[in-house]
């Protein structure tokens, strides 16, 4: 028999023990026999069959409203949830057994913290599901086990997240305690505690059984109607277009037959990739080796917790009574050449690349170095490039779903995620705000780059378990978009930040260039590591839930800009024209606010989706034609509307326009000029002095006020100039075709010196908007956020007959009065905050901040987030103000001043020239 203790030695090689516990000799040790071979999962039961059968296990239907495929956690969790909510005319195909693949060897562990409150949700749901809800339904135990969970912090960052995590799950009614080392060691007396700072322990987590808890899914699911259908593969799918020129999904072909159907889901895993070139829709995900070993029995084990140690990046899994021991490694091996015979196999373990899941585990819980390993479990698992599940519909095909991805986390998700696919599925979008696992969060030109997937996944496998940080930034594939100036403001020293590939400026350090080099996969693989790397040592100071060393260089941009002029290049924005016979009907259906004005004016709106949530906030320009096909003044018959967007949320938007018009059957074109224009805002009491000296244009009040724009000549180079501002101040927005954004630049910068400008980045915007109380969407304002709760009833056209998306919903919440409210928070302690510190009132939790952040004018903490009555009752006004409320952050609680408007400017008096 192996042991543990042997299999770190194996190799011949001197390995320094993390545990005090475990001391041994100087010299080196070679193994007295090999590692056990025995490949095989813990569970009593699995679906696997030894012979195959012939055919499948059920007749195939002719057609189905839906046909899922893939019967793993989220295939089997999506079909019992599409019949749940009344679609039973659907289907689950999978080429094998249920199970196989990936979903028969998975570990089951269930954490119900997570660094996000919709996960948080999403896992939350996941356990009801196994706990009551199937037992409840079916009369069967799904297999789920309530045995609690353990996180371990061995320093005082890592337990500052945990203590973060606390603080959220008081507003979840989540039960969690910080424990000293000393109470750890009292409820798990194995475990080794010289090296631990702290522990969060959560009681209601668990595990749960992949064949138990998808068998009992499936039983549900067609009790209701659906039909599970195993041992038929997919050979295609058959995609049409229609007479709009839209590709919509319309059957899928199996060996055994063909079902017509309008919507496919797929969750095939691994094998997602090729289920999607079937149709010609790109899957960004990739395979990997992923593996545990199961142990002996271990004397008194029964009944732990099953434990996370983030720092050693390993797991360890109460199974029975042994464990299964896990982890994250930095040279995971990926599975470039996908099997589909691989149904319920496994991999031989690499125990070199294992060996230190196996060190960080016996410095844990040093018996296991005297327990023999039972059985080694490798087998294949799906990662995408920021570890989070794809999910929604395809931008290329129409009635296409993605329900993939799941960073070996797809049964602690999947209950969660197949409620919000099934809704995406019937209702056309989920109930809660999934634009976190939304395909769409991807920009088109990345989501088939296989040297971003490939880099991006293993930074993010790589990085699962390290401490989540606010500002932390990927290294892998960066420079995948640069805007014109983008070499200007590097060697000026600025700190660029990653978004939607768009590299956009951070902050400006004052020690020169820090160039963001090409992945170097953290030394794995034999690659050198970069050596002196400036942007990664920058970066490694951002790590802490302190302010930063460069706090005060922020600041100076803000002080700046709220104080003299600053320059900001907004480049990356999405920059899009929607044009043609059909494009006033089609904005005003899409957007909430009237942009019935005339030429020369610009809006700032929303675009909602039917149940009123925010699906995006943009500015729209009302535009005449061009004479020319230039991307500043394009030609088009019709009318014509200029839309800047975000740039982090681009695709999303364009995909959220394009369904609209293809849904409405609106004429007209939208295009995409992201690339050819940069975008360059200057922005303080300064600004006017500076830009009537670069631009051929009267910059008065009068002859130029706020929300309006024209094409005027900068530096002898036509520019579309804004006057708008997302800083609270005066200030304009120059959008300026490629070829000419240096000279544009240059041109501010060099008649700004004189009225002290400086160039200021994401960072200084990021404090100046929430200073302000401008809203920042995914953030303040999110799908399942309306603009009346969010304070944003301005932007939607309610007093006129306009008929928009989402109307109806605002009208009947408008009758209803508001339940939840976005509401600003500051506090006179000068400390920072970051978002998810829980909201008390009167000592009740109402709710959590979305965002905060620091506002160097007011010299304040602010922070932003939706509350509701505890009594569920509407939150007006009086409430907020009859309220005493108070703020936890990382476990301690700061009084706090609730704001119906904003602290900084309530009057909207800078913005409009009036200092």
């Amino acid at each position: 028999m192996a042991f543990v203790g042997t299999a770190v030695r194996r190799l011949g090689v001197c390995r320094p023990s993390l545990s005090p516990l475990y001391r041994p000799t100087s010299h080196c040790y070679s193994t007295p026999s090999e590692p056990t071979t025995e490949k095989s999962v813990p569970y009593e039961k699995t679906l696997k069959q030894e012979g195959r059968l012939s055919g499948p296990t059920k007749p195939l239907p002719k057609s189905a409203d839906a046909v899922v495929i893939g019967g793993g956690s989220l295939g089997c969790q999506t079909i019992y949830h599409l019949a749940k909510m009344g679609m039973t005319n659907v289907v689950l195909l999978e080429r094998d057994r249920l199970t196989a693949g990936t979903t028969w060897h998975t570990a089951g562990l269930l954490w119900q913290l997570r660094p996000s409150d919709v996960e948080v949700e999403l896992l939350a749901h996941t356990r009801q599901v196994v706990s009551a809800d199937l037992e409840h339904e079916t009369g069967l135990h799904t297999g789920w086990i309530q045995n609690g969970g353990l996180f371990i912090a061995s320093n005082k960052q890592r337990l500052d997240e945990y203590k973060r995590l606390m603080s959220l799950g008081k507003v979840y009614g989540i039960e969690s305690h910080v424990l000293s080392p000393a109470e750890t060691k009292d409820l798990y007396p194995l475990m080794n505690v010289d090296d631990l700072y702290g522990t969060l322990y959560v009681p209601k987590d668990g595990t749960m059984d992949p064949a138990g808890t998808c068998t009992t899914l499936t039983r549900a699911a067609s009790a209701l109607g659906a039909t599970v259908i195993e041992n038929c593969p997919v050979t295609g799918v058959q995609v049409h277009t229609d007479d709009l020129g839209v590709k919509r999904v319309k059957a899928v072909e199996t060996v055994y037959g063909m079902i017509q159907t309008p919507c496919l889901v797929n969750c095939a895993g691994v094998w997602a990739v090729k289920l999607g070139q079937m149709a010609g829709v790109n899957v960004p995900l990739i395979a990997m080796h992923h593996a545990y070993v199961v142990t002996e029995r271990i004397e008194g084990i029964q009944n732990m917790p099953n434990v996370r140690d983030h720092d050693a990046s390993v797991y360890l899994r109460l199974q029975g009574d042994a464990l299964s021991v896990g982890g994250y490694e930095s040279n995971p091996i990926f599975w470039d050449e996908v099997s589909d015979k691989f149904a319920f196999s496994l991999f031989d373990l690499d125990w070199d690349i294992f060996m230190q899941h196996i060190e960080g585990a016996m410095n844990r819980v040093p018996a296991l170095e005297k327990t023999g390993i039972k059985s080694t479990v490798c087998g294949p698992e799906s990662f995408t490039a920021d570890h989070k599940p794809l999910m929604g519909e395809a931008p290329e095909v129409r009635g296409f779903f993605l329900g993939c991805g799941f960073n070996s986390a797809g049964m602690m998700l999947g209950g969660g995620c197949g409620k919000e696919l099934a809704h995406w599925i019937i209702h056309g979008r989920p109930e809660k705000d999934m634009y976190g696992y939304d395909i769409r969060r991807f920009h088109h030109s990345l989501t088939n780059n296989k040297r971003w997937i490939r880099e991006r996944s293993h930074e993010s496998y790589a990085k699962n378990y390290s401490v989540v940080f606010p500002f932390d930034e990927p290294l892998a594939s960066r420079n995948m978009r640069k805007d014109p100036i983008h070499k200007l403001l590097l060697d000026q020293g600025c700190v660029f930040q990653e978004r939607h590939g768009w590299e956009r400026p951070g902050w400006f350090n004052k020690e020169g260039p820090a160039p963001v080099l090409d992945y170097d996969y953290y030394g794995a693989y034999g690659i050198s590591r970069n050596d002196r790397y400036k942007y990664s040592e920058l970066l490694g100071k951002e790590y802490t839930f302190d302010f930063p060393p460069h706090h005060d260089v922020i600041k100076k941009e803000c002080l700046t800009c709220r104080n003299a002029v600053a320059v900001f290049d907004m480049s990356y924005f999405g920059k899009f024209y929607l044009m043609g016979p059909d494009a006033k009907k089609a904005a005003d259906w899409l957007f909430s606010a009237d942009v019935n004005k005339a030429v020369g004016y610009t809006i700032y709106t929303c675009m909602l989706n039917k149940r009123g949530g925010t699906e995006s906030d943009l500015t729209v320009s009302c535009i005449g034609p061009g004479s020319t096909h230039s991307p500043l003044s394009p030609a088009f018959e019709g009318d014509g509307y200029y839309l800047a967007i975000g740039g982090g949320v681009a695709q999303h938007s364009w995909s959220h326009i394009q369904a609209v018009l293809q849904d409405e059957g609106f004429d007209c074109q939208l295009l995409d000029h992201s690339e050819d224009m940069g975008m360059i805002s200057i922005q303080g009491p300064k600004s006017r002095d500076l830009l009537q000296e670069v631009l051929d244009t009267d910059l008065s009040n009068e002859a130029f006020p706020f929300s309006t724009h024209k094409v005027v000549k900068a530096a002898g180079h036509k520019v579309r100039a804004m006057r708008l501002s997302f800083v609270g101040e005066m200030g304009w927005e120059l959008h300026v075709p490629r070829e000419s954004c240096v000279p544009v630049y240059q041109a501010v910068m060099a008649t700004g010196a004189k009225h002290g400008v400086c160039n200021a980045g994401y960072r200084a915007i990021d404090s100046l908007s929430i200073e302000k109380g401008y809203r920042h969407w995914h953030a303040d304002l999110r799908p399942d956020d309306t603009p009346l709760e969010a304070g944003l009833a301005f932007t939607c056209k309610l007093k006129s007959s306009i008929p928009f998306l989402g109307r109806e919903a605002l009208e009947a919440q408008q009758a209803r009065g508001l339940h939840r409210r976005l509401i600003c928070f500051t506090i006179d302690e000068k400390i920072p905050m970051f978002g998810l510190e829980a909201i008390f009132r009167n000592g009740q939790p109402v709710g959590h901040l979305r965002r905060a952040d620091y506002g160097f004018a007011i010299d304040k903490t602010i922070g932003y987030g939706y509350i509701r009555n505890p009594d569920g009752g509407v939150v007006s006004p009086e409430f907020v103000r009859s309220g005493k409320f108070t703020l936890e952050h990382m476990g301690v609680v700061y009084k706090a001043q609730a704001h119906l408007k904003s602290p900084f400017d309530p009057d909207n008096n800078r913005v409009k020239g009036i200092y």
